[in-house]
């Protein structure tokens, strides 16, 4: 008899904790973007913000916490609760470029990424009454003057940053770089005239429509949105690369809470209309999740360290 009533408060208590888990979250999840509104993590998020509340039955809050490139935020993750209910906006190179080339307040292992869930690739652009109608009028006109063409992007170290210096690296270019802090930032930049030309992304392109024109794409092929703009392959410059995006959460996050939010961050990003808005927008889909995201930094670790190798970033 005690040894039956010991298995059914067992299962009681099995059945109880099961239950907590499938409750999870059962209140709203704040979700930190380490830049300003308006940009590529912003628009995404609030993307995903309705299929959240679709899947959990809970909202999504976003807050903005800009600085230093995103450091200023990634820096305090791990002093916010791990309870599944702080969750922040993650880009890569940043994450790992920021720790590799100089002090940023943390270490890319500090962070614990969950899900990757796109990636959108680099572009320059200019204002849609530019005198630049191409690639080369730039490159001549930086030439002529070499530093005299302002070109604006996200912070130093970024995904825009580096375009820019493998750009200058691989046609002799020389422009001077105006940092941001943050995509949001470099629009009104570009279109108030404080820059003449922009490194941001396809994303940027499909948001501003006839306001700017974009000269190149550093994808191995056209983006489908985009037919008539050139790679900067068929350039003969050979630049492919951009921003990918995903959530962390705190180091305290418990192993079952991380799986939980990957799982529905995984069911979010497999919604056929969720896609078709980020596709419109210019996103390009991509899907890590958090059993998968160990390789992938790894493999991502080493492409970026041979990147700023090249660059003479890194010795």
């Amino acid at each position: 008899m005690l040894k039956k009533l010991t298995l059914l408060a067992a299962a009681a208590a099995f059945a109880m904790t099961a239950g907590a888990a499938q409750a999870f979250p059962d209140k709203p999840v704040n979700y930190i973007i380490p830049f300003n509104a308006g940009g590529e993590s912003d628009i995404s998020a609030r993307l995903q913000q309705p299929y959240f509340k679709k899947i959990t039955g809970e909202d999504l809050i976003i807050q903005y916490q800009a600085g230093a490139g995103g450091a200023q935020a990634w820096s305090v993750l791990n002093d916010q609760p791990g309870d599944g209910y702080t969750i922040m906006g993650t880009n890569l190179p940043h994450i790992i470029l920021q720790p590799l080339l100089q002090n940023p307040g943390y270490k890319t292992e500090d962070l614990t990424n969950i899900y990757m869930f796109h990636f959108t690739p680099d572009a320059l652009l200019v204002r849609a009454d530019s005198e630049f109608k191409t690639v080369q009028d730039v490159i001549d006109a930086s030439k002529e003057n070499p530093g005299a063409l302002t070109v604006g992007g996200v912070a130093t170290n970024t995904a825009n940053h580096i375009a820019h210096q493998r750009f200058a690296d691989l046609t002799g270019a020389e422009m001077t770089y105006i940092p941001y802090t943050g995509t949001g930032a470099t629009i009104p930049g570009l279109l108030g005239g404080e820059v003449e030309l922009l490194w941001g992304y396809t994303t940027v392109a499909a948001g501003q429509g006839d306001k700017v024109r974009m000269l190149a794409v550093a994808q191995d092929e056209r983006h489908p949105l985009f037919p008539d703009v050139p790679t900067f392959k068929e350039l003969g410059i050979d630049m492919v690369g951009g921003a990918y995006r995903g959530i962390a959460v705190p180091k305290s996050t418990p192993e079952e809470v991380r799986q939980q939010l990957s799982d529905i961050i995984g069911k979010i990003n497999a919604d056929p209309e969720f896609i078709k808005e980020m596709e419109d927008a210019g996103f390009a889909m991509l899907n890590v999740p958090y059993n998968e995201m160990d390789a992938f930094m790894a493999e991502r670790q080493k492409v970026y360290e041979d990147t700023a190798r090249k660059l003479g970033s890194l010795q």
